[in-house]
C-alpha cells in the first residue's frame, strides 16, 4: 500500500510540475528572463504563462469544423471550374446554381486573349458559360444537365450544404479586351436564359 500511495504521489507531483506557471521578464538592463518563481520588484514587462505541455500529451483544443466528407472527396478528385463572361444571362444562372446548391468552385472570367485560350483548351471552343467537373465538361447552362453532372461526381444533393454567395470576379484587366460567344449548348427552347431577343409577332386574324 505504501508503494502505491507512493507512486500516485509521484504521479501528482509530475503534472502540478507539467501544469506550473512560468514568468517571462525582464531586468532593469533590459535582459530577458524565464522563471518558474514571479520576479522581483524591479521587473518589467511581466508575461506570466504556462509551461508547455510534456511531449505526446494530446490536445485539449477542439477540432475545427470539418466538411463533410462527400463533399471533401468530390473537391479532391472532381473541382468544378465555371467559366463565365461579361453581360451573360445563362452565366449567371450557371453561377445561381452551384451558390444555392452550395458547391464550392474555381469561375474564370474570361475578358482577355489569356483567359479565352484558357477557355479555348478546357473546353475546345470559346463559348460560355462552361462548366467542367474533374474531366467531364458541360457546354452552355441547362440545370438538370448541370445537376446530374455534380450528382455523379458525388457531390451532396441539393439541400444538404448551406448555400454560398460567391460573385462575378472582377476583370483582372482594366476593360474588356475580347468577349466570348455565348453558348448555344444546353439551352431548354428560344426562351432559356442566355438566348437572344426572339421577334415579336402578331397573331393573324381572319375575316369573316
Amino acid at each position: 500500500m505504501k508503494r502505491v500511495a507512493l507512486a500516485w504521489m509521484l504521479a501528482l507531483g509530475a503534472v502540478a510540475a507539467a501544469a506550473q506557471t512560468m514568468y517571462r521578464w525582464t531586468d532593469e538592463k533590459g535582459r530577458l528572463h524565464v522563471t518558474d518563481t514571479p520576479p522581483p520588484p524591479g521587473g518589467k514587462l511581466i508575461q506570466p504563462r504556462a509551461a508547455p505541455a510534456p511531449a505526446g500529451a494530446a490536445e485539449t483544443a477542439p477540432p475545427a469544423a470539418a466538411e463533410p466528407f462527400a463533399l471533401q472527396m468530390a473537391r479532391k478528385n472532381f473541382p468544378v471550374t465555371l467559366y463565365t463572361g461579361e453581360g451573360c444571362e445563362a452565366c449567371d444562372e450557371a453561377r445561381k446554381l452551384l451558390n444555392a446548391r452550395g458547391i464550392p468552385f474555381n469561375e474564370v472570367f474570361v475578358n482577355n486573349d489569356e483567359t479565352l485560350e484558357k477557355l479555348k483548351e478546357a473546353v475546345g471552343s470559346n463559348s460560355v458559360p462552361s462548366m467542367i467537373v474533374g474531366a467531364t465538361v458541360q457546354k452552355g447552362y441547362e440545370r438538370g444537365a448541370y445537376n446530374r453532372a455534380l450528382d455523379a461526381a458525388g457531390y451532396p444533393k441539393a439541400g444538404v450544404l448551406p448555400p454560398r454567395s460567391q460573385t462575378e470576379p472582377q476583370p483582372t484587366t482594366p476593360g474588356t479586351e475580347v468577349k466570348p460567344a455565348p453558348s448555344s449548348e444546353g439551352r431548354l427552347g428560344p426562351y432559356a436564359p442566355g438566348s437572344p431577343p426572339q421577334p415579336r409577332t402578331t397573331p393573324k386574324t381572319t375575316k369573316k
